[in-house]
């Protein structure tokens, strides 16, 4: 994740503290940073990582800068009160693997650039684009354009049609998409359970994941 984190330009980076042998592996990588890299030893770099077990480095990057972009000619993800870290980078990360561009989040989900986030995500962070905004002002940039929920009781996933531009909306684990978010749907979906089963619901993360592999069967 360090390594890729140097060779983008959207985040900038701070400070490198590596051990020795990291920062010999990746001379070429680590040359325009010389000035930012500290070369330290594994029990230093175990005391200022938040990790149990530390990998060889630790970057300290500048938080993104927002940049006013409303991607309007995909399918994108809007997150309705996603609360829970790790759900969230494994919803970056299982965007990043079906090419979704852009996720974006409602002003209470939890926070991008959270230590558990990125850990989950898989630094899915520099690849995939992201903002905090309310579910009206995104449509205001888009008009007209289909916006999809996940809900109890709406038409089956396989009857959808996920293609071409639009928004999908997921909300938050325990209550679901918030009643003033779902009045700006377009056309409410479900994923259906087995007539056998006996689960209550799907976790955020892997019902998004489930409704991101159809977006990819669709376009």
């Amino acid at each position: 994740m360090v390594a890729e984190l140097l060779t983008q330009q959207r985040v900038a980076v701070s400070a490198i503290y590596g051990l020795e042998e990291w920062i010999t592996a990746h001379e070429v990588l680590c040359r325009p940073f010389l000035s930012k890299i500290t070369t330290i030893t594994a029990a230093e770099l175990k005391k200022i990582s938040s990790l149990s077990t530390p990998h060889s480095v630790l970057a300290v990057a500048e938080m993104p800068k927002i940049l006013p972009e409303i991607i309007t000619d995909r399918v994108c993800l809007y997150l309705d009160g996603i609360q829970d870290p790790g759900n969230l980078g494994t919803i970056l990360r299982t965007a990043d693997w079906f090419g979704i561009p852009a996720v974006y989040c409602s002003a209470d989900c939890a926070d991008v650039y959270s230590a558990k986030t990125i850990q989950a995500g898989m630094g899915a962070f520099l690849r995939i684009y992201t903002q905090e905004v309310a579910l009206e002002q995104l449509l205001a940039h888009t008009p007209n354009r289909m916006v999809w929920g996940a809900v109890l009781g709406g038409t089956k996933l396989a009857q959808i049609d996920l293609s071409g531009p639009g928004v999908l909306v997921v909300g938050n684990e325990g209550r679901g998409i918030r009643p003033d978010t779902e009045q700006l749907l377009t056309h409410r979906i479900t994923i259906p359970k087995h007539p056998e089963s006996r689960a209550e619901s799907l976790n955020a993360a892997v019902a998004a994941g489930i409704l991101m592999a159809k977006i990819g069967l669709s376009e």
